[in-house]
């Protein structure tokens, strides 16, 4: 099977600072699980959006795009799940 690469952006990158070490340790490990599986059980697609999908860390949401042609997951938002959506 292939794996798809995984690409943060800037703004996720910011959120993702501005938690907790134990926090980031636990987001970092769901997206990187995300490059063997990248819709886990548990994932959810967003309405509204093409390709956009939330899994939860918690009270945390890691929000993501997929590129399957590209095999691309392209981290968005990482927050908590009160803000995340906004």
């Amino acid at each position: 099977m292939t794996e798809y690469k995984i690409q943060i952006t800037a703004t996720a990158e910011r959120q993702l600072k501005r938690l907790s070490k134990t926090d980031q340790r636990r987001v970092v490990n769901v997206v990187a699980g995300l490059t063997d599986n990248p819709r886990p059980r548990g994932c959810r697609k967003l309405r509204g959006y093409d390709d956009v999908y939330r899994v939860r860390v918690g009270v945390l949401r890691v929000i993501y795009a997929l590129e399957d042609n590209h095999l691309l997951i392209l981290v968005l938002k990482v927050g908590h799940r009160k803000a995340v959506y906004r």
